[in-house]
């Protein structure tokens, strides 16, 4: 068997679900390690934190939207999709940004820039080509929004790292990388609640293309006013507030693998009301708790449980949550816990709270790992090709 035709490169979530899992398990205890000291900081030209902020955005949440949108998109206009030789280029292209972004201090700048634009780019491209080329048949006319979106990726990554302005940029990242969620759990939850307990959930157009117009506007949030973007923040919260009330909670929070898709939901409610009230309201928090809300209460819960689903769902297995499974959700939930309330509580711990919520990272995707990983490398059990 021809390597490209291993099942590893069928669909794209397999690859990158592989990767991504790779990454959760290693980069936020890299972090910690370089954060207290005990580590060099990566060869590269950019700081310690810039390069962490890169890696959780553009290494880890890139690897997981990467195979999600390779996956979905091929499903949203009916084709084949990528597979073969133009996924084992993507996963190529990844891991030489990594090595490139931890190694590269002393590389040509060419060679350096090639190598850190080179996945971004091309995955980009690919995307950009499925939507437009196929638009005509595609079940989302909402599509649009990516059609904006992964563009405004590669000038976020630009303002991290070279343009000058690393809080834009970072700003810009969560921004895109919000709007994706919300793009994503308005078409899967109502699934997931018809699924799991026969209930309709809210779907009214006005109100769900209203709140994606809002997230889409605070992806400029860098060059608005302050107090306007306190003010679409605060807009956006309140109309994810009233809908969430409306998509039955109650029902979703008895099971944890529906429930956390709603705690991921909460978590981004609670980020933009910090970043509207922050605005105007001089309170300090310890630690970066709007980024770190988002990355772990959004980023860190919704992932592993929508890693679970998928690997499950399209390998041919039943989607079903078994003790494992829910511990693995469990733990991430500790770590949100952990890193964004304990904090707050004990200050003088703060290192140590890094580290122990890095543990949890490395637990649950290491276990996310040895439960996934194999279905990734193995053909459908139930016959079918992809």
């Amino acid at each position: 068997m021809r390597v490209s035709n291993h099942p590893l490169w069928l669909v794209g979530f397999r690859p990158f679900f592989t990767l991504a899992c790779l990454a959760g398990i290693l980069l936020p205890m890299l972090w910690a390690q370089i954060f207290s000291g005990h580590l060099a900081a990566p060869s590269n030209p950019f700081t310690s934190v810039q390069w962490h902020a890169h890696e959780m955005f553009f290494g880890f949440g890139w690897a997981v939207l990467g195979g999600f949108l390779l996956t979905s998109t091929k499903n949203w206009v009916s084709i084949r999709g990528y597979h073969g030789l133009a996924l084992m280029w993507l996963s190529g292209a990844w891991l030489a940004e990594r090595i490139g972004m931890s190694f590269g201090g002393t590389w040509p700048m060419p060679l350096f820039l090639l190598v850190n634009n080179l996945f971004l780019g091309s995955i980009i491209a690919m995307l950009m080509w499925t939507l437009i080329r196929h638009r005509d048949k595609d079940s989302y006319r909402d599509n649009a929004f990516f059609l904006v979106m992964l563009p405004a990726f590669i000038f976020a990554k630009y303002l991290m790292l070279a343009g000058g302005d690393f809080t834009a940029g970072y700003s810009m990242a969560i921004a895109l990388f919000r709007l994706a969620f919300l793009v994503m759990l308005e078409r899967t939850l109502t699934g997931f609640m018809k699924a799991a307990f026969q209930a309709q959930i809210l779907r009214h157009p006005k109100l769900d293309m209203a709140i994606k117009l809002l997230g889409l506007l605070l992806v400029i949030e860098f060059v608005l006013p302050r107090p306007l973007t306190a003010v679409i923040s605060l807009l956006l919260a309140t109309l994810l507030t009233i809908r969430f009330f409306y998509w039955k909670p109650q029902l979703a929070f008895t099971r944890i693998d529906i429930g956390i898709m709603y705690i991921g939901y909460l978590s981004i409610v609670g980020q933009l009301l910090i970043e509207a009230f922050g605005h105007v309201v001089n309170f300090v928090w310890v630690g970066s708790v709007s980024v770190h809300l988002f990355t772990f209460g959004a980023m860190g819960t919704v992932i592993p449980a929508m890693i679970i689903r998928i690997s499950k769902g399209h390998t041919g297995r039943k989607v079903v949550f078994d003790g494992i499974d829910r511990l693995v959700l469990y733990i991430m939930l500790a770590a949100l816990f952990i890193r964004v309330l304990l904090p707050q509580l004990a200050p003088a711990a703060y290192i140590g709270w890094i580290h122990l919520s890095a543990t949890c990272w490395l637990a649950a995707f290491g276990i996310l790992a040895w439960r996934t990983i194999p279905m990734l490398l193995q053909p459908r059990i139930d016959g079918r090709e992809h």
